[in-house]
């Protein structure tokens, strides 16, 4: 199962609405007025997924100095994201797609159902500005042809 989904720049971005760490609900129509910054990943507590959050939690003061919100979300339940937010202290909510519907939407699932560590960056009026899915899920899908 791969991503299909056509969301590129300039795409109306697909609403959700998701469990997040907080005992919230998120959705992306919530932040209107606010550029998102919408990651998707791999695996909670895993080393480069653990890196690539870390890294957007050091730089969230750039982010709110921008008028940005950073959004994470991988296939994982919210147990799992608890604790790995707990640990981290990560100042953005990591947010459960368990039925992967999110990810399908963005055309971010990849080998094995897995996430495809992605970015989109999305204007406070909902238009996709910025899309970066992984090389490696790029090169799966081409060598499925």
């Amino acid at each position: 199962m791969t991503g299909e989904s056509t969301i590129e720049v300039g795409s109306k971005a697909p609403d959700f609405n998701l469990p997040g760490t907080g005992g919230k609900n998120y959705s992306l129509s919530q932040f209107r007025g606010v550029t998102v910054v919408l990651v998707f990943y791999p695996g909670d507590s895993t080393a480069v997924c653990t890196k690539q959050l870390c890294s957007y939690n050091n730089e969230l003061e750039q982010f709110s100095k921008v008028g940005s919100q950073v959004l994470a979300i991988s296939h994982q339940d919210m147990q799992s994201h608890d604790k790995f937010a707990g640990k981290h202290k990560f100042g953005f909510p990591l947010l459960s797609d368990p039925d992967k519907k999110v990810l399908g939407d963005y055309g971010v699932v990849g080998f094995a159902g897995l996430p495809r560590r992605s970015v989109f960056v999305i204007d406070p009026n909902g238009i996709v500005r910025y899309v970066h899915r992984a090389l490696v899920g790029s090169l799966i899908d081409l060598s499925k042809s």
